[in-house]
C-alpha cells in the first residue's frame, strides 16, 4: 500500500486557467508586433504611392489639339496646310512653309498679321497683281489672279479650281507661250462657258 507522501495530487483548476490566460496574452501581443512591423516595412519601402499634382511652371499649358490652320500657298518654298499656335502670326506660317522663295513679293504681304483659322495665305510672286486669299481673312489683299504668273497653288483658291484643273492650266500656258485674253481659259480641257464666266472678274492677263 502506497504511503501518502507518494501519490501524485492533481494540478489545481486556478493553476490551468492561469496557464490559458497568459498564453492568449501572448499570442495577442505577438499578433499586435506582427501587424506593427508589417507596417513599418511598408512605410519604408514605399509600397503605398502618392499622386502629386505637378506644381506650376509658370506658364499656362494649352489644350490638347489647341491652335490653327492655316493654309500656305503661292511664292513660299514648301505650301501647303501647317498647323500653328493660337496667337501666331503670317511670319510664322511662313517660316513654317519654308520661307519665301525667291521669285516672292514680300512687300504684298503683312507678316505682322495674326492668323486665324482655316485661312489661306497667298504669297504673291514679283510682277503677279496681289490675290484674294480664301476665306475672307483679316488684311488679305484683294485684286484678280494674273493668268501668265500665278503658281499652282494661286489658281487651285479659285472657286471651282482644284489641283487637276489647275495643272491642266499651267500646262495650256507653258504650251502656248502664254494667256493673251481671259477667254483663253475656255481652251483648257475641263473649263466650261459656265466655270468661265464665274472666273472672268478673278483673273487677268
Amino acid at each position: 500500500m502506497a504511503s501518502p507522501d507518494s501519490i501524485e495530487t492533481p494540478p489545481r483548476l486556478g493553476s490551468r486557467r492561469r496557464l490559458g490566460v497568459g498564453a492568449v496574452i501572448v499570442l495577442v501581443l505577438l499578433a499586435f508586433a506582427v501587424t506593427v512591423g508589417i507596417g513599418i516595412f511598408r512605410g519604408t519601402t514605399g509600397t503605398e504611392t502618392v499622386t502629386t499634382t505637378p506644381a506650376p511652371t509658370g506658364r499656362a499649358s494649352a489644350p490638347a489639339g489647341a491652335g490653327v490652320y492655316v493654309h500656305v500657298a503661292g511664292a513660299v518654298r514648301a505650301a501647303g496646310l501647317y498647323r500653328l499656335d493660337v496667337g501666331d502670326r503670317v511670319a510664322d506660317a511662313i517660316a513654317r512653309a519654308g520661307g519665301f522663295a525667291d521669285d516672292a513679293e514680300r512687300a504684298g504681304v503683312n507678316l505682322a498679321r495674326a492668323v486665324t483659322d482655316g485661312e489661306q495665305i497667298v504669297v504673291p510672286v514679283v510682277g503677279a497683281a496681289p490675290t484674294a486669299a480664301a476665306g475672307g481673312a483679316p488684311g488679305a489683299t484683294v485684286g484678280p489672279l494674273d493668268l501668265n504668273t500665278a503658281t499652282r497653288e494661286q489658281l487651285d483658291a479659285l472657286p471651282r479650281i482644284g489641283p487637276a484643273l489647275a495643272d491642266r492650266i499651267l500646262a495650256w500656258r507653258e504650251e502656248n507661250g502664254r494667256f493673251t485674253s481671259v477667254d483663253d481659259l475656255g481652251s483648257v480641257p475641263g473649263i466650261g462657258d459656265k466655270m468661265l464666266a464665274g472666273l472672268r472678274d478673278l483673273v487677268r492677263v
